[in-house]
């Protein structure tokens, strides 16, 4: 009788812990673009009132979303050269990322500073498609004032690595630098979360390794060596395989968004691969 009811008790405690398990995978699948997206929702000024001669632009999304831009031209330039499509990570908006917009406007680049639906005052909620919908827009914008993809540079900053990795199989670019990369993005949950099933929870994906192997396009990696966010390793394994590798730069003792990643030796390193596919 003992034993029955030890038997029973256990099967109890089982059956709790099955459902307490189940609800937090749940809620987790319900959750999860909460734990992948940080919009700064907050409208943005004008253009020109952060950055000297830069205007604001309209994207225009096949699903139908109108989003704000910034377009920096370049400091130096007497006519379309080369431009940068900065595809942002997943927090913040477009006004962050000024100082970077200015640094490569200084270097003789032109910069479509993008903002993804739910960023930056911009309506919609973000998610893969979304993103790479978002992406296809901002090209289209570049195309139409003067820099083809020909002519561009896709520089993507952590989550933005995965958006113009995709980016580039649709519509190549002269060149890509991919600031703080990771192989998916799954790979960054699973170090996180090592006690989750994130593969078969994940939604959204944001391969990068898989579109990088099967281009042509001139590849440059930049990383910090104390990355809290995106394991080093994993940039290091983009670096690895990445057909075309221009360039690899790691930083050392940076962070994650440490000031290092959103400043000069970043935009040099764009220069360089802009020099370099001119």
């Amino acid at each position: 009788m003992a034993r029955s009811t030890l038997g029973r008790r256990i099967a109890r405690g089982l059956s709790v812990s099955l459902l307490v398990v189940g609800a937090v995978v749940g809620l987790l699948w319900a959750l999860q673009r909460r734990l992948v997206y940080f919009p700064d929702g907050a409208p943005v000024p004008p253009a020109a009132e952060v950055i000297p001669g830069a205007r604001d632009v309209e994207l225009h999304t096949t699903d139908g979303l109108h989003l704000g831009a910034w377009f920096v031209p370049a400091a130096r330039a007497d006519e379309p050269g080369t431009a940068v499509l900065l595809a942002p990570g997943n927090g913040g908006n477009r006004a962050g990322r000024s100082t970077l917009a200015r640094a490569l406007s200084r270097r003789g680049l032109a910069v479509l500073l993008m903002d993804y639906r739910g960023y930056g005052g911009n309506p919609g909620s973000p998610s893969e498609q979304g993103l790479a919908d978002d992406a296809d827009a901002a090209a289209r914008a570049l195309e139409d004032l003067g820099y083809p993809a020909e002519r561009t540079i896709y520089l993507g900053e952590s989550l933005g690595t995965g958006v113009v990795a995709a980016l580039l199989a649709r519509r190549p670019p002269a060149g890509v630098v991919l600031r703080s990369p990771f192989t998916e993005l799954a790979d960054v949950g699973a170090h996180h979360y090592p006690w989750l099933p994130v593969r078969a929870l994940l939604r959204d994906r944001f391969e990068v390794v898989g579109p990088l192997s099967s281009s042509d396009v001139p590849v440059s990696v930049v990383y910090g060596d104390r990355d809290s966010v995106v394991p080093s390793r994993l940039s290091a394994q983009v670096a690895t395989g990445a057909p075309r590798l221009a360039e690899e730069l790691v930083l050392p003792g940076a962070d994650h968004n440490d000031p290092v990643m959103f400043g000069p030796r970043v935009a040099d390193v764009v220069a360089r691969l802009a020099e370099r596919v001119s």
